[in-house]
């Protein structure tokens, strides 16, 4: 017999009503370092090793998952003394209990891998969607048609994100009705958090989220409201698929950061004759040294410059003493403005794959001053990617005026 430690005091006790909670559609939503992530990892080991539910986890891009679920579930495992249950297949992210049941992983990026997966005993009982704000409609809707056949546990959809804004899909197709949490209507459940439901936050923790100075972040990442979006800097882009294979005129560029701050990256193709800008691969990662960020750029731009944030020439010059053409941009007087303009005068057309900048570009916003008037300038906030996608078109911009941004 194997021995295992299932104890409330490893929960969030907000959380613990839901343990075994059957609904059929499941939204945990609210704000940032509310444990609900972790919450549900839990429950998932547990439905996996108690019950023998076939569980898929999925983020709307495979690469992102290591990072996340796939953590939060190998911690989960650990906390619960289950190792010796578990199998962990690091390179497919699955996990196989001693019992049959799996836990598989997909991105929605890859279709046809979502549409073929399957466990090796029984049917899928349960698909959760993490960070599901960066899914579309149709993501959902086709993983729902994945929970199919018979099963002895009733099956579920579980979403779980921060509600960043009342104009999103999820929004309109759950929220219509909703009034307070938790709330039940039909096979609909939904439970609202937020860092004061985590037990587990530090003093420090708790500070950070209750000093938070913008208005739309507080609203939405500390009190887990769906936001409401001010004056948005960018209106002129839209989300699709399109064919990279006929691109020639490639730009890339890199913004550094390290602890607080992920380095971004980001690469693009400009259509200066239609005035488009098509934005179709990106990384975004903390804690990243110069010799990795050196590794990940060699395998994506080759030979090709990338223009980088001139305020770390230390860093630049590493970089290209590891092979990697980095050169620094040129700042001058009023060029965030300048740079915003010249690209709000063109059609940015995103990849769906690229879900850091959409989400940047839709939360990008104008400050406000201390009487709520909004004034030219953007709130510096969750723009790494915004500020590498200036770099990256610098010389487009000279090509045009001679301010340099």
């Amino acid at each position: 017999m194997i021995e295992y430690e299932i104890t409330a005091r490893r929960f969030n006790r907000a959380y613990l009503p839901y343990l075994n909670d059957t609904t059929q559609t499941q939204i945990f939503f609210g704000g940032s370092s509310s444990g609900k992530s972790f919450f549900l990892a839990q429950r998932c080991i547990i439905d996996v090793a108690t019950m023998g539910r076939n569980y898929l986890v999925c983020r709307k891009t495979a690469r992102t998952i290591k990072k996340s679920l796939f953590n939060e579930l190998c911690k989960a495992i650990v906390a619960f003394k289950m190792e010796r249950l578990f199998t962990i297949n690091k390179t497919d992210l699955t996990f196989t209990c001693i019992n049959g049941a799996q836990i598989l992983s997909a991105g929605l990026d890859d279709t046809e891998k979502v549409k073929s997966i399957t466990p090796s005993h029984g049917v899928l009982t349960d698909i959760w969607i993490e960070e599901a704000t960066e899914t579309e409609y149709n993501d959902v809707m086709q993983l729902r048609k994945r929970l199919r056949g018979e099963s002895a546990s009733p099956k579920r959809l579980i979403l779980s994100f921060n509600p960043i804004y009342q104009t999103h899909w999820l929004y309109k197709e759950y929220f219509t009705h909703y009034t307070e949490s938790p709330y039940r209507r039909d096979d609909l459940f939904i439970l609202k958090t937020t860092y004061k439901d985590n037990d587990f936050l530090t003093d420090q923790d708790r500070y950070t989220m209750e000093n938070e100075k913008d208005t739309y972040f507080y609203n939405v990442y500390t009190l887990g409201n769906w936001g409401v979006l001010g004056k948005t800097i960018y209106t002129n882009y839209k989300v699709e698929h399109f064919d990279t294979s006929t691109f020639d005129n490639i730009y890339n560029g890199l913004d550094f950061g390290f602890a607080s701050d992920p380095t971004a990256y980001i690469r693009m193709h400009y259509d200066k004759r239609n005035k488009r800008i098509y934005v179709f691969d990106e990384f975004m990662e903390l804690e990243m040294m110069n010799d990795a960020i050196a590794t990940r750029l060699q395998s994506i731009i080759g030979t090709e410059y990338v223009t980088c944030d001139s305020a770390e020439p230390k860093s630049i010059r590493e970089l290209q003493t590891l092979g990697i053409r980095a050169k620094p941009a040129k700042k001058g007087k009023d060029s965030i403005n300048f740079g915003i303009q010249w690209i709000k005068r063109h059609e940015v057309i995103i990849h769906p794959s690229c879900i850091n900048f959409i989400r940047e570009i839709q939360l990008y916003q104008y400050a406000t001053d201390k009487n709520g008037i909004y004034i030219a300038k953007p709130v510096d906030k969750d723009n790494h990617l915004l500020d590498a996608m200036r770099y990256a078109l610098e010389e487009c911009f000279t090509d045009e005026t001679a301010i340099y941004f």
